[in-house]
């Protein structure tokens, strides 16, 4: 099986799901790595690329971080040890991510969204990004600088 792999993440990374509208919907300040706490039969489901984080965030339970609305359907040859497919799931942090989050996500308009899913040495991982939602202009302005780049790169292209 071909790894699929995004400028983020270097070789032996197989990235399993992506939230592609992430950076067009927040403006990412910072990033951070965390485990993720799964079953069996949800490592097997993820293996297989199959998982969704379009709906997904994280947030605070305690003074533990949680991941809510990530969707992974159940493994096909799991048995009764299946789990609830949109579970909450434990991220794991060092204390100083988790206060570090914490305390941003407490800010106004803050959100700890979740970014992409990965395999990294074995381990399932996910890539959290602390931002701000973006506002409707911000958006078309996005769009615009992202329209006269491409431009650009056409007309370079065609010049050579």
């Amino acid at each position: 099986m071909a790894k699929k792999q995004t400028a983020g993440h270097g070789a032996g990374h197989k990235v399993v799901a992506l939230n592609r509208k992430a950076r067009h919907l927040y403006q990412i300040d910072d990033t951070f790595e965390a485990g993720l706490v799964l079953t069996g039969t949800e490592v097997k489901s993820l293996r297989q690329g199959r998982a969704s984080i379009a709906e997904a965030f994280a947030g605070p339970i305690g003074t533990e971080l949680w991941l809510s609305g990530m969707h992974i359907p159940p493994y096909e040859q799991g048995n009764v040890h299946n789990v609830e497919p949109a579970r909450r799931r434990k991220l794991l942090l060092h204390r100083r991510e988790i206060d570090k989050l914490l305390g941003a996500a407490t800010r106004k308009g803050y959100t700890i969204v979740p970014m992409a899913v990965y395999f990294k040495a074995g381990k399932a991982k996910i890539e959290l990004g602390l931002g701000r939602g973006k506002n409707l202009y911000d958006k078309r302005q996005d769009l615009k600088q992202k329209d006269q780049k491409r431009d650009m790169d056409r007309a370079l292209k065609g010049d050579e």
